[in-house]
């Protein structure tokens, strides 16, 4: 029961917007939305760090928009084995503003 709820918060890390959310708007909203129960800033928890994240899509044009889709219907094997539920009830423009801040650290 305990990795199911870690894996649903799992899904609250990512979405895409032009310009780069500040980090206090960010970290609000996936405390809202229970996103640091899996991820934090620089390391692995049960999902990958913010900022692993931020290296590994730096300069990809369409990340923003992939990531996004990503966070909302959940996704697998892309971080390991362990995947990402859907977050089907995270507000779009809080999804996009958190993928627009992970898409500034690297």
């Amino acid at each position: 029961m305990k990795a199911i709820a870690w894996m649903l918060a799992a899904g609250c890390l990512l979405s895409g917007t032009a310009s780069a959310a500040t980090e206090a708007e960010a970290m609000d909203i996936a405390k809202k939305n229970g996103c640091l129960a899996c991820h934090s800033l620089d390391k692995k928890l049960v999902g990958p760090a913010w900022n692993e994240v931020g290296k590994k899509y730096a300069g990809d044009a369409a990340a923003a928009e992939q990531l996004a889709v990503k966070v909302k219907k959940g996704t697998k094997g892309t971080w390991g084995a362990i995947p990402m539920p859907p977050n089907a009830t995270v507000k779009d423009a809080d999804i996009k503003t958190l993928v627009a801040f992970v898409l500034t650290l690297k």
